[in-house]
């Protein structure tokens, strides 16, 4: 007998997408997408929809791992539980909790992932981490700009009349974005593409501008600058625009020509742009990998600039998104503890940090929904970092390249398994994980383990409650004043009420003044030395196969980097090369690809380090100018030719 369940995915993806389960005599048969949801529409992406795969995989860890003689095997749920409360209350008493650091990444969005938190907030409070390796210098640079970070509704793209997806490739990051395009487009909106890289999302739209890595903000300034020249700004800029005056003056340090010699593109691409911003609406979407760069900060904020003085703000179709406030219908108080944390750990620099910090000295480290080693950058420190302390605990449901470094590893839920609620980064719709399936026996829940452990150390019920009943705590004080329950949510997704469906209408701003903060200075300008003898640029990009580190289906042989055919290193089409940057050298396929740059070498992220096939290994680890991002897009490497008694052997 086959029943159909729905759950919402709660991996790092914008679009959180509603999951139709088939389910039969206990076992996920199929999965689909949520016709009845407004933004799933009843499709999944390649990662989702094959995730079966990894549900059932033999590899999952259904049992707790403890690290003896220098093996992990398993043991019982109180031996690992005993083993932990031990060894943090004997580190806490020693050293004091700043020695214990709890680093959470995104492994999952559900909202109860925050439990962790709780726990560490309320046994310390401990080290925890700061800035954020994805997003940090965007979400500064659209808090310094607009003092918020969110979106005009996702389906107020049908009333614009240019779309520019700038450094955005939403057929891979995105996906369900993509109908909304497609019935603006059918509507009259033209898209523009504007990105080094050459991808499928050029497809979409009528033009496409492919400037230098890291010339968006020189390109954004060749655009400010026409639209002075020109006068097309809003007549009211003035009126809702702090330092217009500085920003024009920064806008006028160089003629169109010379920005857009610094882009490297030609001035028609200013003129097209500039063009399309003047006829308004326009919105702007920002992707992420622009703020991965040292410059990430000031090219987000040339863009929120563009939008402003161009008067595409507070508009219908216009705007500037880059983020959709996924927390913001939560009380995330009951998360929280009462005191701030005695110091903390710049994210990018994990593994830097983690070495050097003394008085005291980082004795353990606990990793929720987090794989460091192959998501941040420099990865062999943030590996030495872990396997040097005395105590890592990896909540997980597989050995990753972090959990094999650990002391003690808990297995945990996946997706099909979660009991949670969820805001979503690419839209306003708000859902409930429900589990479709149980647990296999010997897998918790993070809630469930942080309350197992609540009570080991002291805190009592501290921490009590079913999951329900923690959802009830964060999703009711907010939302229930609007008539939005929890019962509702578990219902079906419900739009956020308290987000706007155009945002800043009023044009006010949550700024110290109540307007947009312009930017008035243009990024450091750097000698780059390395661009002789390492001339590509290194571009870890998200694919469709893997969501960060988990794979669809593991990939198989030496990771694909593609290049164009004159930046290939005399390496053939399909043949297999080197990668070789400052701090490391890694083997390769080369994948020859005429549409790309000549400056630029492309690889998946997300590969594993005990594999080989780790982007990150290759990458020194440094901060963005704003929001401590990490500048993963800075690394120059070159592609050479491989020894022929050096090359892997081919896959069976």
């Amino acid at each position: 007998m086959q029943e159909l369940r729905k759950t919402v995915c709660n991996r790092d993806c914008p679009d959180a997408c509603s999951i139709v389960a088939t389910v039969e005599d206990g076992r996920v048969v199929r999965l689909g997408g949520d016709p009845d949801h407004p933004i799933t529409r009843g499709f999944l992406c390649y990662r989702t929809s094959r995730f079966l795969e990894t549900q059932y995989s033999p590899e999952r860890l259904t049992t707790p791992l403890l690290r003896k003689g220098g093996e992990l095997v398993p043991v019982s749920w109180d031996e690992a539980l005993d083993t932990a409360a031990e060894r943090l209350l004997e580190i806490r008493r020693a050293s004091g909790p700043a020695a214990i650091f709890h680093y959470r990444s995104g492994g999952s969005l559900g909202i109860l992932t925050g439990m962790a938190d709780a726990f560490f907030a309320r046994f310390g409070p401990v080290t925890v981490k700061r800035g954020d390796i994805c997003s940090g210098a965007g979400d500064a640079a659209q808090l310094a700009d607009f003092g918020e970070e969110d979106s005009h509704d996702l389906a107020d793209l049908k009333n614009a009349r240019h779309i520019l997806l700038w450094g955005k490739n939403v057929f891979t990051s995105s996906p369900h974005t993509l109908p909304v395009l497609r019935e603006a487009k059918a509507r009259g909106a033209e898209l523009v593409l504007i990105d080094p890289v050459h991808h499928k999302t050029a497809s979409l739209c009528a033009a496409f501008h492919q400037p230098r890595p890291g010339g968006d903000f020189a390109l954004a300034m060749a655009v400010a600058r026409v639209l002075f020249d020109e006068g097309w700004l809003d007549p009211r800029a003035a009126e809702y625009c702090d330092h217009l005056d500085e920003f024009r003056a920064l806008a006028r340090r160089r003629s169109v020509a010379a920005w857009c010699g610094e882009a490297d593109v030609p001035e028609a691409a200013a003129l097209d742009l500039a063009r399309r911003l003047a006829d308004r609406p326009a919105a702007i979407l920002v992707g992420w990998g622009m703020g991965r760069r040292t410059s990430g900060g000031a090219i987000v904020r040339a863009l929120d600039a563009l939008a402003a003085v161009s008067g595409n703000l507070g508009i219908p179709g216009g705007g500037v998104s880059f983020y959709f406030k996924r927390r913001g219908a939560f009380d995330l108080s009951p998360l929280e503890g009462d005191r701030p944390p005695p110091r903390t750990v710049c994210e990018p620099l994990f593994g830097q940090e983690v070495l050097r910090m003394s008085d005291p000295p980082i004795r353990a480290v606990w990793v929720t929904a987090g794989n460091p080693v192959a998501m941040l950058p420099d990865s062999r420190a943030v590996a030495e970092a872990l396997a040097t302390r005395e105590l890592v605990v990896v909540a997980d449901s597989f050995l990753t390249d972090t959990a094999r470094l650990a002391h003690l590893v808990l297995p945990t839920r996946t997706l099909l398994e979660a009991d949670d609620v969820l805001g979503a980064y690419g839209h306003h719709y708000l859902g409930v994980a429900t589990p479709v399936v149980p647990p296999p026996d010997g897998v918790k829940s993070d809630l469930e383990i942080m309350q197992a452990l609540a009570r080991r150390v002291g805190l009592g019920g501290a921490l009590d409650g079913s999951a329900r009943d923690w959802k009830l705590r964060i999703a009711e004080p907010k939302l229930a004043p609007l008539g939005v329950t929890l019962e509702a949510l578990e219902r079906g997704p419900v739009r956020n009420p308290l987000a706007p469906k155009v945002l800043f209408e009023d044009r006010k701003f949550p700024t110290p003044s109540g307007r947009v903060n312009l930017i008035t200075e243009g990024p450091e300008e750097r000698e780059d030395p390395d661009a002789g003898e390492l001339p590509l640029l290194l571009m870890a990009l998200s694919t469709d196969k893997s969501q960060s580190s988990q794979w669809a289906r593991p990939p198989q042989g030496p990771a694909v980097v593609t290049v164009h055919p004159d930046a290939a290193g005399g390496v053939a089409d399909g043949a297999v090369g080197r990668i070789v940057s400052r701090v490391g050298a890694m083997t390769v396929r080369l994948r020859h690809d005429p549409a790309q740059r000549r400056d630029v070498a492309l690889i998946p992220k997300g590969g594993h380090l005990r594999d080989g096939r780790c982007a990150n290994a290759l990458i020194r680890a440094r901060t963005t100018d704003i929001g401590e991002g990490g500048a993963l897009y800075e690394e120059r490497v070159r592609i050479e030719p491989i020894a022929p008694a050096d090359r892997p052997e081919p896959a069976p």
